[in-house]
């Protein structure tokens, strides 16, 4: 991957992984209810989880790519769009209210456990690498290089910001629901620009 693509995908990586999600959610609760070091067994299945989620996905489209190298540019339009529609739904989605976890006290297996499957049952999730991926491959090159470089990134940047939200967790939360809507529309604008902007490049 070309140093430049690489820094347009940690930048649009960054702002999926600060956009309100069920595992940015999960690691802020759980912040506050366990503190930041027990959440890292939360976050540390997000991060598996998604990585599992990005192998998946690139791997499937390796194989559509392999029969067609022209199915790239179709599925970055299509992805392109994709990305658009997301953001427009960001931008007028409510502030994240956060309300109280049912339930007792949980293990480290537990909060493992909560991470991974909050990350690998949404199914939108798998229809955003869908999406998401193709703006970056390059079809000359090994895919498997690029599935490492793609979700190592991905990895630092969810597991760094989710540390960040359970470290800060009882801060974040009254703001989230006082500037949450702002909040809201700065990523989904991101997304709004990298949905325009990478169908169009190369």
């Amino acid at each position: 991957m070309a140093l430049d693509t690489w820094l347009i995908y940690a930048l649009a990586t960054l702002g999926l992984s600060l956009t309100p999600g069920p595992n940015s959610l999960l690691a802020l609760t759980h912040g506050a209810l366990y503190g930041a070091r027990r959440t890292l067994f939360t976050i540390l299945g997000g991060v598996i989880g998604f990585s599992l989620l990005i192998a998946l996905a690139m791997f499937g489209l390796g194989a559509l790519l392999q029969a067609s190298s022209d199915i790239l540019l179709t599925l970055k339009w299509i992805g392109g769009a994709y990305l658009l529609w997301l953001g427009i739904q960001l931008w007028r989605s409510p502030p994240l209210h956060l309300g109280p976890l049912s339930g007792g006290a949980l293990g480290d297996a537990a909060l493992f456990r909560q991470g991974f499957l909050s990350a690998v049952s949404n199914p939108k999730v798998l229809l955003f690498y869908g999406a998401f991926l193709p703006q970056f491959l390059d079809p000359q090159a090994s895919l498997l290089t690029q599935f490492f470089v793609m979700a190592a990134t991905f990895a630092v940047a969810e597991f760094v910001v989710e540390y960040l939200l359970a470290r800060l967790a009882f801060r974040i939360r009254p703001w989230m629901a006082r500037g949450g809507k702002v909040f809201n529309r700065a990523c989904g604008g991101l997304f709004v620009l990298v949905g325009a902007a990478l169908p169009l490049s190369r």
